[in-house]
């Protein structure tokens, strides 16, 4: 039976795609990373003995490659976050990591997750595209909600689209948050999310305001809801670091007063369309896709 090798980072990803490659037959080899995969990944290996789950730090580079060349793994897919800003804790990287780190002139994330493809490609390990098994979830062009965005909210999204377009293409982040054709937040190292309630919490600070002397005591703040835009990187890899959405993104959107989520088509994934759907029509949040 073919096999398969996943590197799991956090989230509902890994799961996803698991059950995508063993709905195609594939044996599936899991490299759980103790500092990010949820531990129900022994789950699914112990109900099926298509799945085998070797666990590593996220430093062990070497060990990976040992992994894979032991279970005779030759195709590869990184499926999940695995956040930044581990690369400046305590984890501590093997030699091989080490090195490729010293070698970096950067350490964003397309120059070490590309490096890391190199290294493995050069182990005779080809890394495939996260996507390959998920098209289905892809985002289809136009409005995926109930309600279409308003024509204010049409405004944020252009003007939007070109800010976060702008920093994708430093590979800072792909998420900006938008309210009144003016940039409320834009994300780092934090993630969507992060970058959703920071601008909900900054919006809130907003409203209350400071007294306007000219209106009479009025809020000085701006009184429009948050628009999320999310985009892709200009030159994005399929191979790693996809844009995704899922319930926990509506959910937040909620929390934080955004009413309108503009996202890539064909290049955005989407985990559970229809509960994404349901969820952003019950908050009366419009979707939209292109």
């Amino acid at each position: 039976m073919p096999k398969l090798g996943l590197i799991a980072g956090n989230g509902h990803f890994p799961f996803l795609l698991l059950d995508a490659a063993r709905a195609h037959s594939l044996t599936v080899v899991v490299a759980a990373i103790k500092e990010e995969t949820h531990p129900d990944i022994d789950l699914r290996a112990d109900a099926d003995p298509g799945i085998r789950v070797h666990w590593l730090s996220l430093g062990e580079l070497s060990r990976l490659i040992e992994i894979f060349h032991a279970e005779g793994v030759t195709r590869a897919v990184m499926a999940g976050q695995v956040k930044h800003k581990q690369i400046f804790s305590s984890i501590r990287p093997d030699w091989r990591l080490a090195k490729l780190l010293l070698n970096l002139r950067t350490r964003n994330t397309d120059m070490l997750l590309g490096a890391i493809a190199k290294v493995l490609a050069d182990e005779g390990i080809e890394l495939i595209s996260s996507t390959q098994y998920l098209e289905p979830l892809l985002a289809k062009p136009g409005v995926l909600t109930k309600r279409a965005p308003d024509e204010e909210e049409q405004k944020d999204i252009a003007y939007g689209r070109t800010v976060a377009r702008a920093i994708a293409g430093y590979d800072l982040g792909q998420t900006v948050v938008i309210a009144a054709q003016a940039c409320v937040a834009v994300e780092a190292m934090e993630g969507t999310d992060a970058t959703i309630e920071r601008a909900g919490a900054l919006f809130r600070t907003l409203e209350a305001g400071e007294p306007n002397s000219e209106s009479g005591g009025e809020p000085t703040a701006l009184r429009r809801s948050l628009t999320v835009v999310k985009v892709a990187k200009p030159n994005q890899d399929m191979r790693f670091d996809v844009p995704v959405i899922g319930v926990v993104t509506i959910q937040t959107m909620r929390r934080a007063g955004a009413t309108c989520l503009a996202v890539e088509a064909g290049r955005t994934l989407l985990f559970d369309p229809a509960a994404i759907v349901r969820a952003a029509d019950e908050a009366g949040i419009a979707i939209t896709a292109g």
